[in-house]
């Protein structure tokens, strides 16, 4: 294990801590803060022990990069800042948004998202720096980022996908048009052998004939409704066998 692994995991359990702040009774996310501590132990050691196998030159590189960091003073990041961060694909500066700080005080690690982007990034503060005033003024319009093989291949399938709905609603429609088409060909044939179709031709099927014993519902009928036999009583009669 080496310092990126602990930077990694310390950022790790940052973000566990900060999720079981919003549900302290998630035994998942607890089982995961402990594993993490774990690890961070053991990095922490073997690291310790790398430290003490070189401890003849530590002093020497303690003394240089503290002259360093007096030499070149470093911004203080935070998340919600706006910068430029390098892009691992084709390390150009791009415009980005840092979302979250963790990482030990000393070697700090930020996640960022690119803007115009949903693709998120760990960098380490030699990899952003301030954005200038009038950094949007000299940037032209082309001078966007190249996508990923990921997010090409996702934006391709969006693509398809979006194209093979336009075709299906395309075809429903194409074949509710055939459909009205077929009937209404056929009403227009029915109604000229002389063949009435309610509802067709503006005929509505409660249409009250012009015969005033005509009922309504039943179109061009010109007799009355059919009578209701009325029930009665069955009588049961009994009748004597002979001996």
């Amino acid at each position: 294990m080496d310092k990126s692994d602990l930077e990694e995991y310390q950022l790790q359990l940052t973000q566990v801590e900060t999720a079981l702040e919003a549900d302290p009774d998630n035994a998942e996310l607890a089982s995961l803060r402990s594993e993490l501590n774990q690890l961070i132990e053991l990095a922490q050691t073997a690291i310790a022990q790398a430290e003490a196998a070189a401890a003849s030159s530590s002093s020497k590189q303690k003394s240089n990069h503290a002259a360093s960091s007096s030499a070149t003073p470093t911004h203080a990041w935070g998340a919600g800042d706006d910068c430029l961060a390098r892009y691992s694909a084709d390390n150009q500066w791009y415009p980005a948004r840092i979302t979250f700080v963790g990482g030990a005080p000393e070697n700090r690690v930020y996640s960022i998202v690119f803007k115009g982007y949903n693709s998120t990034e760990l960098v380490k503060s030699t990899e952003l720096k301030p954005m200038p005033n009038n950094y949007v003024q000299n940037v032209p319009n082309s001078n966007k980022r190249k996508l990923s093989k990921e997010e090409e291949d996702e934006r391709e399938k969006k693509k398809k996908k979006n194209e093979k709905k336009v075709a299906m609603k395309a075809e429903k429609a194409k074949e509710q048009a055939a459909k009205q088409h077929t009937w209404q060909k056929f009403a227009k044939k029915s109604e000229k052998k002389g063949v009435h179709i309610a509802g067709v031709a503006g005929t509505s099927i409660f249409k009250t004939p012009d015969n005033p014993m005509g009922r309504v519902g039943v179109t061009g009928s010109g007799k009355g409704m059919t009578e209701v036999a009325g029930k009665a009583k069955h009588k049961f009669e009994y009748a004597e066998e002979d001996a």
